[in-house]
């Protein structure tokens, strides 16, 4: 199984690629506004996507969904809460910068997505992904769990020694704080967890350390 990853864009943002082998075809999860680093980490490989996957809405995870979906035909796939956000990637851009910079390629969104639920089952390239809806950072924010292989794409929702922000608008707390003890915390404890952001991590190294699930029951 190759699970890899490549921290893109100004933001850092972790995408990541998995496939069965070598060669074969893969996933990718979340597709940052570089759409040549995407293609780079596929590349490394030898794989030809087939899917996408995206976390939640955020352009700096979203940016380059469109131009990969143009260029290779992979499905994308996204939670309709998150259209308003997907949808629009030339707002959040004027949003942050007041414009597009000039090194970020097609921005436009893909031209059809597929819709992410609570608790579907993708079978994708090879592999077996359980869609868990955890709304907090954005409304439409999902994570991808790979049982197989004990892994679990958090995008925005945990990260090491910390988890998403909610001061963005539609952001809410306590919503990502259920999300986090009815989604996330209900996994096994051995589980190996990708964040959007930062390094990998697991979820008993969060219980032990991570204060902001001190809140939560243990």
């Amino acid at each position: 199984m190759i699970v890899d990853q490549e921290e893109l864009w100004v933001a850092g943002t972790n995408c990541y690629v998995m496939a069965l082998e070598k060669g074969g075809p893969a996933v990718v999860v979340d597709a940052p506004p570089d759409l040549e680093g995407v293609v780079g980490l596929l590349r490394k490989h030898d794989l030809a996507v087939s899917a996408l996957l995206l976390t939640h809405g955020h352009v700096d995870h979203t940016g380059s969904s469109g131009g990969l979906s143009r260029s290779t035909g992979a499905a994308v796939f996204m939670h309709g809460d998150d259209d308003f956000l997907g949808l629009d990637p030339m707002a959040q851009m004027t949003a942050l910068f007041g414009g597009v910079p000039p090194d970020v390629g097609d921005l436009a969104p893909p031209e059809k997505m597929e819709r992410l639920i609570d608790g579907l089952i993708l079978e994708l390239a090879g592999v077996s992904l359980e869609v868990r809806h955890t709304p907090g950072h954005t409304p439409g924010h999902c994570c991808f769990y790979l049982e197989s292989d004990g892994l679990l794409f958090s995008g925005d929702q945990l990260f090491a020694g910390s988890i998403g922000r909610t001061d963005f608008p539609y952001g809410d707390h306590g919503q990502l704080m259920r999300s986090m003890e009815t989604k996330v915390l209900t996994l096994p404890e051995d589980t190996e967890v990708l964040p959007g952001h930062g390094p990998r991590t697991t979820l008993a190294a969060e219980r032990r350390t991570n204060p902001f699930l001190a809140e939560l029951p243990q």
